[in-house]
């Protein structure tokens, strides 16, 4: 029995690449931008003292990608902040392959239509070389979250990382991938 693709890895290669190459006049399928990976990043300073609101935090961020998140930890350290060289502050995911497109179409069908007063994404998030942030102020948003058993409302940061070279292209590659961005 065959293994079901993705929604949104079919779209992309059904569609998007033929309009892609239509609107920027690409000679070759490999010149097509592609999204390469989706990083998640959660700043967990506030909780450093508390390593089990550390570790529920992980968990959150486990649940919402569907992968382990790894901890990172600081560099150096920081007397006027509290901060040790080593010490905790943060976990990230980076997600590739199916997984990337999976949690990519949840967030644009399911998480970003939920928040309150949507009207759509910035589209001057893009760092000058084809890739996208975008910061989420809270993690109910994701259906996947329980209301009861959140200690605290935590954002994070996610960074869609693409083969585009322009910001243009990016821009075209996510539109088409359904990124809502705003008027």
């Amino acid at each position: 029995m065959a293994k079901e693709q993705n929604r949104m890895l079919t779209l992309y290669r059904t569609q998007v690449v033929a309009a892609l190459t239509k609107e920027f006049g690409y000679k070759n399928v490999n010149e097509v931008p592609k999204l390469v990976k989706i990083i998640v990043n959660a700043g967990l300073g506030d909780v450093k003292s508390n390593s089990k609101s550390f570790n529920v935090a992980l968990d959150e961020l486990a649940v919402i990608t569907g992968q382990k998140p790894v901890a990172t930890v600081a560099k150096k350290s920081i007397s006027n902040f509290g901060l040790r060289e080593g010490q905790k502050v943060g976990a990230k995911v980076t997600l590739r392959g199916e997984k990337m497109y999976e949690f990519f179409d949840r967030l644009i069908s399911i998480a970003l239509p939920r928040v309150r007063d949507f009207h759509g994404v910035s589209d001057k998030a893009f760092d000058g070389r084809g890739n996208y942030s975008l910061g989420i102020k809270e993690q109910l948003i994701f259906p996947e979250i329980s209301y009861d058993k959140i200690e605290k409302i935590r954002g994070f940061d996610i960074c869609f990382v693409t083969t585009a070279k322009t910001d243009a292209e990016s821009k075209a590659l996510l539109k088409a991938l359904g990124m809502p961005f705003s008027k």
